[in-house]
């Protein structure tokens, strides 16, 4: 069993010692005079508690529980004061002591004091410690060391506090969104519940509004016998995330946006109203403003989804994170490929650092496990990676007609792998050029809308 620390600071030696001899047999007892003595001891040897005397010589039991406060604030303080005046207990409360108790002490009150002071910081340790599992066991790795990914990391921290508030995540393609959710998730206070996250435009819109908020039995021809559950009672108490949240239809947005206000929403086919209390977090790649002026997107729904914004910065825009990004992922596929590759050569670190990134940090992913799967090592060369037809297309210059793209290496190359990156170049650039609208994008490309979409999906899976 854990025996815990108490410190007891008082200038009554008789105090001290009544204290100690009461306590000693169930507690580590250490025992100050002054407040300064005291907390000079704390940097080699914390306690778990202390008795604070709130008229000591020297620095006084009120200036010494402002200090203590402000450099362990989790720290429970007992203040122990010889009359009961209710401004000096106003006070002590307010600087964050935990009680108080008045001399002549009664050892009955003061042990019971202690002993839900101690088991109040057991719980917040406990739940410390299990949150901090849930963020290692659960919390994908946002690798981040630019100002830009700093700041919006920090940010993060502050909005992670609320369990409620809505956020809406911005950014490009690849920049991470999923990521950003999921790091605010397990560090809110819903991280024991369910993290769900629905890509809106994966599910056929006229199956959208059934999925999200679910259907009743008999509902619609094909529907359960049984009815069924929504994603968003799926994520009751927990997070949902709602990727791609401009391809929702007016009418899911309409259901959206009351559940938003009230909390309250109505499955499909029902007549009663369900309730459930969940956070929710959307992103999108699209210009919403666009949407919102074409009437493809509620204006009111916009806002009340982004009451938090958050904008991720391109790849492009984060080029410092480009190399420490690359080696996590050539760590990462060494240890699911079984490869020992030893590291980046300068020249690739320099293709990687002068690349246009279109597909951002995903885009860096896929190439780098491309390379490790089909490279022999010991580095990651240039070649490996696959990107000098790349290099010429986003260089700003017309290839001549007599060397289209590169010569073949001495050591070949690998068609397949560059038909499907260039694929996933053409992709891409028609998708940013559009602002995200993928009939726009498909036209570019001589391509039908359904064609655009399943092509583009199917790259990243």
């Amino acid at each position: 069993m854990m025996r815990y620390t108490i410190y007891v600071i008082d200038d009554e030696e008789s105090i001290r010692k009544g204290i100690s001899i009461a306590l000693e047999e169930h507690y580590e007892i250490n025992t100050y005079s002054t407040a300064e003595t005291a907390i000079a001891a704390m940097k080699n040897n914390p306690p778990d508690l202390i008795l604070l005397d709130i008229g000591l010589p020297g620095m006084s039991g009120i200036e010494a529980l402002r200090t203590l406060k402000e450099r362990y604030p989790d720290l429970p303080v007992i203040m122990v004061t010889a009359y009961e005046d209710i401004n000096t207990v106003i006070s002590v409360m307010r600087l964050g002591a935990y009680d108080y108790v008045t001399k002549p002490i009664h050892m009955d009150g003061l042990t019971n004091t202690i002993q839900n002071a101690l088991e109040t910081i057991r719980l917040k340790k406990e739940v410390r410690n299990l949150q901090e599992k849930y963020l290692k066991d659960n919390l994908p790795c946002f690798i981040g060391e630019s100002n830009a990914i700093q700041d919006i990391l920090e940010f993060m921290k502050l909005v992670a506090k609320s369990s409620d508030t809505p956020v809406l995540i911005l950014g490009e393609t690849g920049t991470g969104k999923e990521l950003i959710a999921s790091a605010i998730h397990y560090r809110s206070p819903n991280f024991k519940g369910p993290f769900v996250a629905v890509n809106c435009a994966a599910i056929p819109r006229d199956l959208l509004e059934s999925e999200l908020f679910g259907y009743e039995k008999g509902a619609f021809s094909g529907a359960q016998i049984t009815g069924k559950k929504g994603l968003i009672e799926e994520a009751e108490i927990g997070t949902l995330f709602l990727d791609e949240i401009g391809d929702l239809s007016l009418e899911a947005q309409a259901k959206l946006l009351r559940f938003l206000e009230s909390g309250e929403f109505y499955k499909v086919g029902a007549t009663k109203k369900s309730r459930v209390k969940t956070r929710v977090i959307s992103a999108t790649n699209q210009q919403m403003d666009n949407l919102i002026t074409k009437g493809f997107f509620r204006k009111d729904l916009y806002f009340r989804l982004g009451v938090i914004k958050i904008q991720l910065p391109s790849l492009n825009e984060r080029r410092d994170d480009i190399l420490p990004i690359a080696q996590y992922f050539l760590y990462e596929f060494n240890q699911k490929f079984g490869k020992n590759f030893r590291g980046i050569a300068s020249s690739a670190e320099t293709a990687l650092q002068n690349y246009q990134w279109t597909g951002n940090v995903r885009e860096l992913k896929n190439i780098i496990e491309r390379a490790v799967l089909i490279s022999k090592g010991p580095q990651l060369s240039r070649q490996d990676l696959g990107m000098e037809c790349f290099q010429i297309m986003t260089a700003g210059s017309t290839p001549s007609l007599q060397h289209p793209f590169p010569p073949i290496p001495a050591e070949g190359i690998d068609l397949k792998s560059m038909e499907k990156a260039l694929e996933k170049f053409y992709l891409e650039e028609a998708f940013k050029m559009s602002g995200g609208n993928e009939s726009k994008a498909a036209r570019l490309l001589n391509l039908n809308h359904h064609t655009f979409r399943y092509r583009r999906r199917k790259l990243y899976k």
